[in-house]
């Protein structure tokens, strides 16, 4: 519904440079929110990642996972599951858990080049559309147990799940957004070693885009892809599958610039997570680093995500302020240490609220 708009929204500051992030992006949010008069949000603070261990025995306690099922959305911090004690190391990231439990099958990973930040391709701009349930992704592509088992102690095997349903779901995420860019979608697959899954997934995309006239759509094997994005190839928006869509989205990151700008995305047809693609990066973590840009940018994207389901064009201006904020202070040469810059993360966030508040 248009007008002023009153938001319940999760926040879950992970471990590492989350802890530094995810609080910046939550001010910047709400100065967007109240100069774009979209109304307010009350963000709801839940425990999570390390500190969740400590305080509740568990990195996604129950109290966080039931609080999340009434929320329309939330914001993640990255988290280190790598460092956790071992029996919980053993176990699912919590943030794989959290996309199997509320169905979070797409992952939206755009990237593009800035003006102000050196990048190894300056002309890049795509979006990465990720299948983000089923692949060879052990976490996510079992109903129960792991898609990861060992016969014997020599032997390591890995199941790799694709169905009809999840490829149509994501092709046409991907399609709806094509639509509204250059009109043009590539479908990255490996059918020429993997006819039977790949080929599905090729088989089913291309079906799907044929309900959408108005785009061109081709397709590339991942390793001819992962080549064109480094030589200097123009795609618009790309999708593909679970493990391929990591990796691409990864590299296209850096590519841009750094994965500290890297912003993504994770949606179902209810729910959405901002996440920044990068890791927790505990070697700067508390020391003011850490560039906050792609939970900025994250946080952009799930207001536009509310936006587009509610309808509501102030909360789309509240998104359009962050990103031409984050674009003028990269521009005006105030960056982090990770794109060539020297400013803090303090020191880059509050020329971002400020471009924020003052932009008309």
């Amino acid at each position: 519904m248009e007008g002023m708009a009153h938001i319940q929204l999760g926040v879950l500051h992970g471990d590492g440079i989350g802890k530094e992030v995810v609080p910046a992006a939550v001010r910047v949010v709400d100065a967007a929110v109240s100069a774009a008069d979209a109304g307010t949000i009350e963000w709801v603070e839940l425990p999570f990642g390390r500190s969740a261990i400590e305080s509740h025995g568990n990195p996604f306690p129950d109290e966080t996972e039931n609080a999340l099922a009434d929320l329309p959305g939330w914001v993640l911090g990255p988290h280190d599951n790598a460092a956790y004690p071992p029996e919980f190391r053993a176990e699912t990231a919590p943030g794989g858990k959290i996309r199997k439990r509320y169905g979070l099958f797409a992952n939206i990973r755009p990237a593009a080049a800035l003006p102000g930040v050196r990048a190894m391709r300056d002309d890049i701009d795509v979006v990465i559309v990720r299948e983000n349930t089923e692949g060879f992704y052990s976490d996510r592509n079992m109903f129960i147990g792991s898609g990861e088992f060992m016969p014997t102690r020599d032997v390591a095997m890995a199941v790799g799940v694709v169905t009809r349903q999840a490829c149509e779901r994501i092709a046409h995420v991907a399609c709806q957004i094509a639509v509204t860019r250059r009109k043009r979608i590539t479908i990255v697959h490996k059918s020429n070693v993997l006819p039977l899954t790949m080929g599905l997934f090729l088989e089913t995309c291309r079906e799907v885009a044929k309900q959408y006239p108005s785009l061109s759509v081709d397709d590339e094997h991942v390793d001819a892809m992962a080549a064109h994005l480094v030589r200097g190839g123009d795609f618009d928006v790309v999708v593909t599958e679970n493990m391929f869509g990591d990796i691409l989205s990864d590299l296209a990151g850096e590519l841009s610039g750094s994965l500290g700008m890297a912003a993504s995305l994770n949606a179902s047809e209810t729910q959405a997570m901002a996440q920044a693609a990068h890791g927790a990066a505990p070697s700067i973590a508390g020391k003011n680093r850490a560039n906050p840009t792609a939970m900025f940018l994250s946080a952009a994207m799930l207001l536009e995500w509310l936006a587009q389901r509610q309808h509501n064009r102030h909360l789309q201006g509240a998104a359009v302020r962050i990103r031409r904020a984050v674009a003028g202070t990269l521009a005006g040469g105030v960056a982090t240490a990770d794109i060539g810059g020297l400013a803090s993360t303090s020191e880059f966030t509050e020329t971002v609220l400020a471009r924020v508040i003052r932009r008309g």
